[in-house]
């Protein structure tokens, strides 16, 4: 599975850019942005290190809120197996039934 990550650009150097995201500071490629020139203040799409194209600010603060329910929802999930509660069964989910193999 493939992550993108909203930043926003706050310096660009050539097809270099350094970015921020959460108190986090990262350098990004704007390599593949050529085709789209990307200026600071504007947000964009990380993807292993490669901005992949430009966002609006409520498209990044929305994919932001969405990753932090996920992340919330994640934990949640690991929290509860180390204190022993299971996570439901294939059978419980499907209302009982169960695959049979013949």
């Amino acid at each position: 599975m493939c992550l993108g990550i909203p930043m926003q650009v706050i310096e660009i150097n050539g097809f270099n850019a350094r970015c921020t995201a959460k108190g986090v500071e990262r350098d990004v490629s704007l390599f593949m942005m050529q085709h789209e020139p990307v200026e600071v203040g504007e947000f964009i799409m990380v993807h292993v290190g490669y901005a992949i194209q430009k966002m609006s600010e409520a498209e990044a603060l929305s994919t932001w809120d969405c990753l932090t329910k996920c992340y919330k929802r994640l934990r949640k999930l690991k929290n509860a197996r180390i204190i022993g509660v299971s996570s439901p069964t294939r059978s419980s989910r499907n209302g009982g039934a169960t695959a049979s193999s013949n």
